[in-house]
């Protein structure tokens, strides 16, 4: 698989800004329905049940991302990656209506099938955000709008959470009210995503690609010739596996240890959530125009450093939220020169499929994710704070594997 030519890219910054603005969006409105969903679903759920509703809604997030991201691929090949993301937009402020009329009904599968939904529009949307990067950006600048796309991705997680605790307190029984606030946002969404840089199509004859498992088998044959990317894809797989295992604990753990409401358990996440998005800006700025490969031995030495305190009893929220931002901070550290490798070396008619692929094999991960917190809590009786522990261990080894025989950077140039 060969590198992508360097384009002639200028008077970049309004298309970036507006991808940028429209990410943070996405972000925002994912994290803000999902949270409230959970939140609804505890504060009625039994202790026994905790670990088992956040395991679903999870899975339910995740399995669109395992069945349509390969689908998003091929849509990002074939079509101008920017009329892809206006479209999806365009489709959020029906799901969001929909969302709007699962809140305000008692019983779990309407609200399931709007998490579904928006778990789809994702995943559709995941492919042409990431391929059209490197094609409105200059490749010296890769590294910095990854940084910059991670901290504006987290931001959005931080704002979405906290707003989905807000709801929760102040909408108490009418939950339903946020789904318009939603479907508001959405609505600038899309108008953000009209001022996205056009893209022209990277493969109009690419033929249609509708079975997730052959086609992600197929891309997989592919990836594997070459190292980098290969290493890369599992690396950022790895990644996503801690983090959603990361981010379902931190909500039981808020609930049964440390005691927190809604609004407090979802400001736990702003540490976590701004440490990543400030390690990413820290990444791409180190790795002035190149992909920095010894950041990422780094990130997973201190995210595995940041779970010991974790772990142990008798832990404060306040060092608790302590080691969520150095754990955030590591794994910004990590991920961008992984995300910009992925963006970086695939030929320009395939960066639609790859990142499809990635996208597809990250919530393989978050599903895993899912289902290791529940046997480690059911089976194996493991703490939830000893839970975090597995995920420094999991850190190490993706590290290592990512890392390995590597040297100190890929030029991007």
């Amino acid at each position: 698989m060969r590198e992508t030519p360097a384009p002639l890219v200028t008077g970049w910054q309004r298309g970036f800004w507006s991808l940028m603005g429209t990410q943070f969006q996405n972000a925002f409105s994912d994290n803000a329905l999902k949270q409230l969903i959970i939140l609804m679903l505890l504060a009625s759920a039994v202790a026994t049940d905790e670990d088992k509703l956040v395991s679903v809604v999870t899975a339910v997030f995740s399995a669109p991302f395992i069945m349509f991201a390969m689908l998003g691929g091929w849509l990002a090949d074939r079509f101008s990656k920017q009329r892809v993301m206006v479209s999806v937009k365009l489709a959020e402020m029906g799901i969001m209506l929909f969302a709007a009329l699962a809140l305000s009904q008692e019983g779990l599968p309407l609200k399931l099938c709007a998490i579904f939904l928006m778990g789809c529009h994702s995943a559709i949307f995941a492919p042409s955000k990431y391929g059209i990067l490197p094609e409105i950006l200059p490749h010296e600048k890769l590294s910095w709008g990854n940084g910059i796309l991670e901290l504006l991705t987290f931001l959005g997680i931080i704002f979405g959470t906290v707003a989905a605790g807000y709801f929760s307190d102040v909408f108490k029984g009418e939950e339903w009210v946020a789904g318009p606030i939603l479907v508001a946002i959405a609505f600038g969404g899309w108008l953000l995503s009209r001022h996205i840089t056009p893209s022209p199509a990277a493969d109009s004859r690419c033929a249609l690609r509708i079975n997730p498992i052959t086609d992600l088998v197929r891309q997989l044959k592919v990836m594997k010739l070459d190292r980098d990317l290969w290493r890369a894809c599992w690396g950022n797989t790895g990644f996503y596996f801690i983090s959603g295992l990361v981010m379902m604990n931190v909500v039981v753990f808020g609930k049964s240890i440390l005691h927190l409401s809604g609004v407090q358990n979802s400001l736990m996440n702003v540490a976590l959530a701004l440490g990543i998005g400030i390690g990413s800006v820290v990444a791409g700025y180190a790795s002035r125009g190149k992909i920095e490969y010894r950041l990422v031995p780094i990130g997973a030495v201190g995210l595995a450093l940041s779970t010991i305190p974790m772990g142990m009893e008798g832990i404060s929220a306040d060092t608790f939220r302590v080691c969520m931002a150095t754990l955030g901070f590591s794994a910004g550290l990590f991920i961008v020169p992984i995300v910009a490798v992925l963006q970086h070396r695939p030929s320009p008619e395939s960066k639609g499929a790859v990142q499809g692929t990635v996208s597809s094999l990250s919530f393989i991960g978050i599903l895993a994710a899912a289902g290791v917190q529940w046997i480690a809590r059911e089976t194996f009786g493991i703490t939830s704070g000893q839970v975090f522990w597995l995920c420094g261990a999991f850190a190490i080894i993706t590290g290592a594997y990512s890392a390995i025989s590597r040297g100190k950077f890929i030029q991007a140039e």
